[in-house]
């Protein structure tokens, strides 16, 4: 299965200013395939050390001599170690915090190896722990698979050349064939194990009962490397997000944990959950206008999960409502719409907020600067209604509002309705272009 990210790495490898490579992201989403099929491809050989199952290497860090830890590498992996041409992966690499601090001395003294590391709950490390290498590392963030990369795992080559012409407006002739497509991306979702078993057998009940799976493999990370005190409020906070996904107003409320809950109670859990690369926080903006970042509000947030799929295994939906009845797209408050939407913007690293206006019904889902700024709007039907959209641009003219809705492709004076199925794609456009 090929992943979008794999032209990142090539980036990586040819860029001679090239530094020690951190791959971030969840557990589960193909960072250890990745890195290991971009080794077996573009390098003679590979020195691959897990880290967790490594305890030798606890010790190897004793001091950070780098033609020392290359010995210590090519003796673990059984590789013989040549600089360009063989790619050293530490994988799991926050077991062993040392080994983080250590891509600093690769960085300054040995350039001319190509390493890389990873890790499942990396990002808790990076955030807790004092010897991140700032400045001496390149990094690249890896997401579950997108729409597009799904097509592409499905095998659907002429779907994908077409959609790559940017002929928007040409493509609502196979809007029945993207949105039959789009069903299975809702219920299938991103997550690689999961892609590949649906590949292979067609079957939507080991495909949730993998989903189940990772789901009870998440709750076991909990319970291992969550702190004591905060472990029920992690939970809590993890099977709250469906519902508070459902509501019509999305902010995350932390009375719907507990009577009288607040944010100093909550905010520990939400963060590891947040570092884990488990859930994405969008947080509010007060103003749409540039720099988006000098009006964040943090105080007010929505909650995202990782993966679509993951959240309908989580909610507990039925194949049929995703993939037969409309029930994905007009019911749950168009949770699982603006879900998708968010992972596909996530998927593009882009920087993601939402809006609303105080003592207003005014809200946007969604505010992305690229640019220009882009208020959006997310209809899970082809309900064309945009008050919102109207209300912030008939104040400020020089935003971009787009509407992404199961209607076809339009470009108005003032705004863009852009179709579901062509989010990422658009968007990736519109970002070569500024």
């Amino acid at each position: 299965m090929e992943r979008l990210a794999y032209r990142e790495l090539l980036k990586w490898k040819n860029n001679k200013d090239r530094k020690p490579l951190i791959v971030n992201g969840a557990r589960q989403v193909g960072k250890t395939w990745l890195i290991k099929e971009f080794g077996s491809r573009e390098y003679k050989n590979t020195a691959y050390i897990n880290c967790d199952e490594t305890p030798l290497l606890q010790s190897a860090f004793s001091d950070f001599n780098t033609e020392r830890l290359i010995r210590v590498f090519s003796a673990i992996s059984g590789e013989v170690i040549k600089p360009g041409e063989t790619l050293i992966v530490l994988d799991e690499i926050q077991v062993v915090p040392a080994g983080l601090t250590a891509l600093k001395y690769f960085c300054e003294t040995a350039g001319e190896y190509h390493i890389v590391v990873a890790g499942s709950l990396l990002g808790i490390d990076i955030h807790q722990g004092s010897g991140f290498p700032v400045g001496k590392v390149d990094e690249i963030d890896l997401y579950p698979f997108s729409f597009k990369e799904f097509m592409m795992a499905l095998g659907k080559e002429i779907i994908i050349q077409n959609l790559e012409e940017h002929r928007w407006a040409e493509l609502s002739g196979l809007k029945d064939i993207f949105i039959d497509l789009l069903r299975q991306y809702y219920y299938v979702g991103g997550m690689p194990e999961a892609i590949n078993s649906y590949i292979k057998k067609q079957d939507l009940f080991e495909v949730r009962t993998i989903q189940n799976q990772i789901l009870s493999d998440y709750r076991r990370d909990f319970s291992k490397h969550v702190l004591r005190d905060i472990l029920p409020k992690v939970n809590m906070v993890w099977d709250s997000i469906p519902a508070q996904l459902a509501k019509e107003n999305k902010k995350f409320i932390y009375s719907a944990l507990k009577k009288g809950g607040r944010a100093k109670e909550f905010e520990n859990a939400i963060q590891w959950l947040t570092d884990a690369g488990l859930v994405y926080k969008v947080i509010r903006v007060s103003k749409v206008e540039k720099p988006l970042k000098f009006y964040e509000d943090p105080s007010a947030f929505k909650l995202f999960i990782v993966d679509l799929g993951l959240l309908g295994a989580l909610s507990d939906v039925d194949a049929a409502d995703i993939l037969v009845n409309n029930d994905a797209f007009t019911e749950y408050k168009g949770a699982f719409t603006e879900q998708y939407v968010l992972q596909e913007l996530k998927a593009l690293d882009k920087k993601v907020y939402y809006h609303t206006r105080e003592q207003s019904q005014l809200e946007l889902d969604f505010v992305i600067q690229q640019g220009d700024v882009y208020p959006i709007e997310v209809k899970a039907e082809e309900n064309l209604r945009s008050k919102s959209l109207k209300t912030v641009y008939e104040k400020n003219n020089s935003l971009k509002p787009l509407r992404f809705s199961m209607a076809d492709y339009r470009e108005q004076d003032w705004m863009v309705n852009v179709p579901l199925y062509l989010v990422s794609e658009w968007i990736e456009d519109v970002s070569k272009q500024s």
